[in-house]
């Protein structure tokens, strides 16, 4: 059986989100967080070397990667839901979104993160950091105008990629100026599959 090794207020969330959406049984091993740190614990580099969370186990297989996850998943256990025909136009947009979340969008927020606390060491910083962000959350935000999801008439594996970058904005208090993005992720957060991972995964700061 799959098995989701979850870390609390991660990344994994998304990927348990995804497993709920598509009613796929599924394993969850659970790993907390250290209170102080809120670093992964120790344990999770006996599954994958990065000791990073999400990862999978499915058989032989091991993936660590969050989109390589989603796409793994939905192409394996999908029935071909939540993804676009491949080949087709919509496929390819679905599967920039995908790495798009990580490869581009995440950087400025991490950044914004972790130089936040710099404090006033990191305040030289920012204004590039704050320019990048709007940058990419304007971007965001337009593609979502008028729009119900990132691609296609239903929900993919791109709307569950991107949540986290939606999520954090949040958390940054960034998404007054993105109404389509800030609508968008009120409905994902409504969803019954994605209120089913909180209460199946544990309390989600991000989902507040």
């Amino acid at each position: 059986m799959l098995t989701l090794h979850h870390l609390n207020d991660s990344r994994s969330q998304r990927i348990l989100w995804l497993l709920e959406e598509l009613g796929t049984p599924y394993e969850m091993k659970r790993y907390q967080r250290d209170a102080t740190t809120r670093l992964a614990p120790p344990e999770l580099s006996k599954i994958h070397p990065l000791g990073k969370s999400p990862v999978i186990t499915d058989g032989d297989v091991r993936i660590a990667e969050s989109a390589a996850i989603v796409d793994y998943i939905i192409r394996r256990y999908g029935k071909g839901a939540m993804m676009p025909a491949t080949g087709s136009a919509d496929y390819e947009a679905y599967n920039e979104w995908l790495h798009y979340s990580e490869g581009s969008a995440m950087l400025p927020l991490m950044l914004n993160l972790y130089v936040g606390r710099l404090k006033e060491a990191g305040a030289p910083l920012h204004p590039r950091i704050d320019s990048e962000m709007a940058n990419h959350l304007g971007y965001v935000d337009a593609a979502l105008k008028g729009r119900d999801f990132f691609v296609g008439p239903s929900l993919t594996g791109a709307d569950i990629q991107m949540s986290f970058v939606g999520e954090m904005a949040k958390v940054f208090d960034k998404l007054g100026p993105y109404p389509n993005l800030a609508a968008w992720l009120t409905r994902m957060h409504a969803r019954p599959a994605f209120k089913r991972s909180v209460e199946k995964g544990g309390a989600y700061r991000f989902a507040t």
